[in-house]
């Protein structure tokens, strides 16, 4: 086959550009062959490019040569076609196309390049093989779907950089190799050839950078960072991802919380959504005793205590471990259950909490026995259960383990687990749970006063659990509690959360050095290795650094959310396997003799 070249000729439309008021119009499309019909005299090519496609007519009587070549197009050859627009007859329009009222009769056809038998179709609308799709994402990538998606990303990112520059914050970009501060996950080491033996870490956020450009001056920072984390993988987890940045000098929380309202609601704007705003706010405490998790999915009912209820009295005759709590949960409208699938949900809380004393209480059974009849009712009318609902009460059996003794929590939290899981179970393909709106129903939240400390039961230790520059409440500091009772000293920490993902972290910082030190003290580092890891930062913090605090959001996962996908993959362009491989580029992989000597490295096989 002969190919052809293109020479002069222009593009004078995109292909999901043309309506009814162009018929008449000569234009020059050019694309991809979606979908090729033959039907002798007269062959149909469906003409793809990012914005859509357009049915292109190759009639044999108006141009023959057009309709031989049509005749060996396949597809996805690239093409030009050179024709004029025509209203589609009655009777013929497709309304599933938006330029489903026209066509364009061709009088030339050049056929720009060929293409091998791709081993999908970017037409269809679902691949099921993941690792095929990877393997090709040049041609995954064509897919409407997934142009889409980048799209919206687009949109959604120029929205967010155009409001935060707007509102006074500069962007600034910070360093891709750093110095490695080992503290959450694993870094992505980059070894130096200059330097033999040392190594620059990529960053898993620009955390410090962000911090001393507050100490700098700046006032207001932002940026849409790469970051990196040599961590497990998962559906919401890369190696490399996105995040929106920010740092501000002189802030409350709530004007951090403005900011970033401020942002979102103009990057769903983008997406075609209207939030209202301010959000929610919740403490980390109250989010646990009502929702079991500090990332509550909101648009299903919390949690109920329905301690009180049960008397010493109640709490023997049914075998319930005194004082400790008894809750209940409402599933909206997934309470059609018939006997048999009962039973079998019951079967299936227990096989979830396993032998870790806490059972199932029959609410159904007890409003048969006369002597538990009213504790049945009072249950229901503090549910605010109704009759399509499924109703679930979680209640600790006697002999309880000793957990319980070293995490005031943990039922709290095993509770709320199950709520998440049976919500899933009961939601539609598209994740929404009844009552709870549209498909557009988007619940925000602020989850504020997190711990400052979580203990390591196995190496009898508390660690940081936010990271080591937030800022404890004044309070807990001059209380002692740094030292005294590290359980309850509370950060100004906060989470964005939306429907049960956690979106983004931030918080106050410390801005003084002492401070800082006295916090690297509680966690077990001495004055010289914190001078050895953090230096040059406890150094800044002593020229007059201003109170300062910010967040970093995720913007892969907000996409993800806006585009009703189901995996981070679905909205970066060259993402990683759960292995951390690429498939496309086949990588990673060993690299010559003369790159490792070079790099003073050499591999050894450990058995």
């Amino acid at each position: 086959m002969t190919l052809d070249f293109l020479g002069n000729l222009e593009r004078t439309h995109k292909c999901g550009e043309l309506r009814v008021e162009q018929a008449g119009q000569d234009v020059v499309l050019m694309g991809w062959v979606n979908r090729r019909r033959d039907h002798g005299n007269l062959i149909f090519l469906d003409v793809r490019d990012r914005t859509g496609i357009t049915q292109v007519v190759l009639d044999k009587e108006i141009s023959g040569e057009a309709h031989a070549k049509a005749e060996a197009a396949r597809s996805e050859y690239v093409v030009a076609v050179k024709g004029t627009v025509r209203k589609r007859d009655e009777g013929l329009s497709n309304p599933n196309m938006a330029t489903g009222d026209i066509e364009v009769v061709a009088r030339e056809l050049l056929l720009l390049n060929e293409s091998k038998t791709p081993p999908f179709s970017p037409a269809e609308d679902a691949i099921g093989n993941e690792e095929v799709r990877l393997k090709y994402r040049y041609l995954d990538l064509r897919r409407p779907q997934m142009q889409h998606n980048f799209e919206l990303r687009h949109k959604v990112a120029r929205a967010i950089r155009n409001y935060l520059s707007d509102d006074g914050f500069l962007e600034i970009e910070t360093p891709f190799m750093t110095r490695s501060t080992p503290e959450g996950a694993r870094d992505y080491l980059v070894p130096s050839r200059v330097h033999a033996g040392s190594f620059y870490a990529l960053p898993q956020s620009p955390q410090i950078f962000k911090q001393i450009l507050m100490i700098s001056g700046f006032d207001r920072y932002f940026q849409i960072a790469r970051c990196f984390r040599d961590e497990d993988l998962r559906a919401d987890r890369q190696p490399e991802f996105t995040q929106i940045d920010l740092e501000m000098t002189f802030p409350s929380q709530e004007k951090i919380f403005r900011v970033v309202e401020g942002f979102l609601t103009a990057a769903f704007k983008a997406a075609g959504i209207s939030l209202t705003t301010p959000f929610v706010q919740m403490t980390y405490d109250d989010a646990i005793l009502k929702y079991g998790i500090d990332k509550p999915d909101m648009r299903l009912p919390a949690m109920v205590s329905l301690t009180d209820e049960l008397t010493p009295e109640l709490r023997e005759a049914l075998k319930i471990e005194a004082a400790l709590p008894v809750l209940g949960f409402v599933i909206p409208d997934a309470g059609g259950l018939s006997g048999t699938q009962k039973r079998g949900m019951v079967e299936e809380i227990r096989a979830t909490f396993g032998d870790c004393g806490l059972d199932f209480l029959d609410v159904a059974r007890l409003k048969t026995n006369e002597t538990f009849a009213p504790l049945a009712a009072t249950i229901e009318a503090k549910t605010a259960v109704g009759a399509a609902d499924l109703l679930i009460v979680i209640s600790p059996k006697l002999g309880t383990p000793a957990k319980w003794n070293y995490d005031a929590q943990w039922i709290y939290k095993r509770v709320g687990a199950l709520r998440l899981q049976l919500g899933q179970k009961f939601a539609d393909k598209h994740g929404r749970f009844a009552k709870t709106g549209t498909e557009n129903d988007f619940k925000f939240l602020w989850v504020t006063d997190f711990p400052m400390y979580e203990w390591d039961e196995e190496a009898k230790v508390w660690n940081a659990a936010h990271h080591p520059f937030t800022s404890p409440h004044e309070e807990d500091i001059k209380a002692g509690r740094l030292t005294n009772d590290k359980g309850a000293v509370r950060a100004l920490a906060y989470d964005i959360v939306l429907n049960g993902t956690e979106l983004g972290s931030g918080s106050i910082r410390i801005h003084r050095q002492d401070v800082q030190a006295e916090i690297f003290r509680s966690l077990g580092m001495s004055d010289a290795e914190a001078k050895e890891r953090f230096g040059f930062f406890l150094d800044a913090l002593e020229y007059g650094t201003p109170p300062h605090g910010g967040i970093a959001l995720g913007l892969d996962r907000i996409v993800m959310i806006l585009a009703g996908a189901t995996s981070l993959r679905e909205v970066i362009a060259f993402p990683k396997t759960a292995k951390a491989i690429d498939l496309m580029v086949d990588a990673p992989t060993p690299v010559s003799d003369q790159q490792m000597k070079e790099l003073h490295l050499r591999t050894v096989v450990r058995n």
